[in-house]
């Protein structure tokens, strides 16, 4: 039942840093897309502070993130929920942060919109809205395999790809979330951050 994945065992590990630096060490957590639950167990076991409940759309994911969570027997890891990003409401209470990585570039930007504009109604205010993954900065890939990725998404389904960030932010902030900062990370990916209802002047991203 448990599923496991190479990517996340690659990037827990400097997501964690980020994380640790940037999340209180008291806090409940959403994830969004959490896929096999990888990460949530990484995340839980590494800070009995998180309350951490993971959630997915796909129900042998559910089950995945599930059996992690029950092998390990961590209090802080919930029972993970379904959830699609399309539903208008999202039926989870008020979280201090809303972390989703490597989804709105492997799924319709319907999805990856859905993500950004419906979050914010799950944040307390001041809450984060992590996102990880690939993103093309001013409209540039960040690296010749980001560019050929990106080519492979839309040859697979011309309505995935790798975003653009400019694009991103300017819907993060038309919802009310304020730019915080942009994290290079290893693989030439980048962990982006935002703030419910206030934040940092916005940094170049």
């Amino acid at each position: 039942m448990k599923q496991r994945w190479p990517a996340p065992e690659r990037n827990k590990g400097p997501i964690l840093e980020v994380l640790e630096r940037v999340l209180p060490a008291t806090c409940t957590v959403l994830e969004v897309a959490a896929g096999t639950g990888q990460h949530a167990l990484h995340f839980a076991n590494a800070q009995a502070g998180w309350t951490w409940l993971a959630s997915d759309p796909n129900p042998e994911h559910v089950a995945s993130i599930g059996a992690y969570g029950t092998e390990s027997g961590l209090e802080n890891l919930r029972p993970p929920v379904s959830l699609d990003v399309l539903e208008q409401r999202w039926s989870v209470a008020p979280q201090d942060a809303v972390f989703c990585a490597n989804m709105i570039h492997i799924a319709p930007w319907e999805c990856g919109r859905a993500l950004i504009t419906r979050a914010p109604h799950v944040l307390r205010p001041g809450g984060l809205f992590i996102l990880y993954g690939p993103f093309q900065i001013d409209g540039k890939h960040t690296s010749e395999s980001n560019d050929a990725f990106d080519q492979s998404l839309r040859s697979r389904d011309p309505s995935w790809g790798v975003r653009d960030l400019g694009v991103v932010d300017a819907l993060a902030r038309s919802v009310g979330l304020s730019w915080v900062e942009r994290v290079a990370m290893p693989a030439n990916n980048q962990m982006v951050i935002w703030r419910q209802g206030h934040g940092l002047e916005r940094g170049s991203r």
